[in-house]
């Protein structure tokens, strides 16, 4: 059987699925295939569970939203009977009895999970380059880091062998990994989807959403985990939109920002947008003007708060979940983790709680910032993905994050799609944002700007 449909889109294997042009086990098959085709190179899961699959797929309902079509999960969501690592050899036997909730939505709706992928170490980092269960190659250059700490998922969504995961966000682990792998990746609203069942990194900065190939299956995927969860005290109870309802209507007339200003100047020389990639998110503005949006320059506001602000939380809360484990397990952290935690616990009180408290100014801040406008656009991230050997994990991290952490700490709604390609032939993230619970016009947005190019169209080699 021809697997090309496995390079297409979500959308596309749903109709297909439901018109019974294939069956469900059958499009397993094929996914499970290419998985032991790429996976010796590639690295992109930790757990592949075959015969959970095939017996998923071969239960499936093609009513369902999903329709028996094959997904994966980042490996630190719960998946009843299947190990949960974090990317930690610590719990390599950490096995749930109940999924998390939305392992549970997602197979509600039909989803065939093809099992855990994988993640830098215990969600800490951006290169993905795990000393417990390998690194993840970038399917474009496999010389390069695919992203991180989703960087499983980006790559496996790339490479096909599976049409969409979920992810989680901490300060840009979803949409570093899409920009970096050419697929698009969306940081829903701070406490739109459950993070219930999911280990943490940081309460109070994690997201859990969607990657996939498309804005269109990004949406589809967003409508089935997104909702309260009244068992997660991070959920917030407020309405789901119909997220594909207006997903073709276009910009014309709307207002987008262009991020200038401070936001960039208060950023190291090598923070910058790099040649390439400023050249690619020009030529997209441009792209989205000529669409018929109205794109104006904005100025974000307290910038100078956000990096320091985010470090402080992102430490602290760390070490106050690996506090008694690494204390006992020193050795089994990679070193790179291991020290990132260590620097959390060494922050006093004081610090927390002024962070905290300087956070919750800096979201309400940027809520009514960003009130007059329809999304806000700038790079995903400074430069393109990085050659592996050598990265200094830390310093990827504060280079990579540069232009996402600030929306993980403001819970703002962020989406990275492909926007081009740089003289190598890697791609290029372009990030929009919208204000808080703006799914629906962000996605809105970024489809219009997809439709317009072919970008989202190139697979990798």
């Amino acid at each position: 059987m021809d697997d090309s449909l496995l390079d297409g889109s979500l959308e596309d294997a749903i109709d297909a699925l439901r018109a019974r042009s294939l069956r469900a086990f059958d499009l397993t098959e094929l996914a499970l295939r290419r998985i032991a085709a790429r996976e010796p190179e590639l690295n992109a899961f930790i757990t592949v569970t075959a015969d959970a699959a095939r017996e998923r797929a071969t239960a499936s309902d093609t009513r369902g939203a999903l329709a028996g079509a094959p997904i994966a999960l980042k490996d630190l969501f719960d998946v009843a009977g299947v190990p949960t690592t974090a990317g930690s050899k610590l719990f390599a036997a950490n096995v749930p009895g109940e999924d998390s909730e939305v392992a549970h939505r997602l197979f509600d709706a039909g989803a065939v999970d093809l099992g855990k992928t994988n993640l830098h170490e215990w969600a800490f980092g951006v290169t993905n380059d795990n000393p417990h269960f390998g690194p993840t190659k970038n399917p474009w250059s496999l010389d390069r880091i695919p992203g991180g700490s989703s960087g499983g998922n980006a790559a496996a969504i790339a490479a096909g062998m599976c049409f969409g995961a979920i992810g989680s966000d901490t300060g840009g682990s979803i949409r570093i990994p899409a920009a970096l792998c050419g697929v698009v990746g969306l940081k829903p609203t701070y406490g739109r989807t459950s993070l219930r069942g999911a280990i943490p990194l940081a309460w109070s900065l994690d997201h859990a959403g969607p990657m996939a190939r498309s804005v269109r299956d990004a949406a589809l995927l967003l409508q089935i985990i997104a909702g309260y969860d009244q068992r997660d005290p991070a959920s917030c109870d407020e309405p789901v939109d119909d997220y594909r309802a207006d997903i073709e209507s276009g910009v014309r007339g709307l207002r987008i920002g262009v991020v200038r200003g401070r936001f960039f100047s208060r950023l190291e020389a090598n923070e910058q947008p790099a040649p390439d990639v400023a050249a690619a998110v020009a030529a997209a503005i441009a792209l989205l003007a000529g669409e018929g949006a109205r794109c104006e320059d904005v100025e974000l506001p307290r910038a100078d708060e956000l990096r320091e602000t985010q470090a402080v939380i992102i430490g602290t809360e760390a070490g106050a979940y690996h506090q008694n484990r690494l204390a006992a397990h020193r050795a089994d952290y990679g070193e790179d983790v291991a020290k990132r935690i260590e620097a959390g616990l060494a922050r006093t009180g004081p610090a927390y709680a002024l962070a905290r408290r300087t956070r919750d100014v800096l979201r309400r801040a940027y809520a009514e910032a960003l009130e007059g406008w329809d999304a806000i656009v700038l790079p995903t991230t400074p430069i393109t993905a990085p050659v592996r050997a050598g990265q200094d994990a830390a310093a990827a991290a504060a280079t990579l994050t540069a232009y996402t952490s600030a929306f993980n700490l403001t819970g703002l709604p962020a989406i990275s799609i492909p926007c081009g390609f740089d003289r190598a032939g890697l791609p290029i993230g372009l990030q929009l944002v919208a204000r808080p619970w703006a799914e629906a016009r962000l996605l809105r947005v970024a489809r219009a700007y997809e439709r317009a190019t072919s970008w989202s169209e190139r697979r990798p080699g």
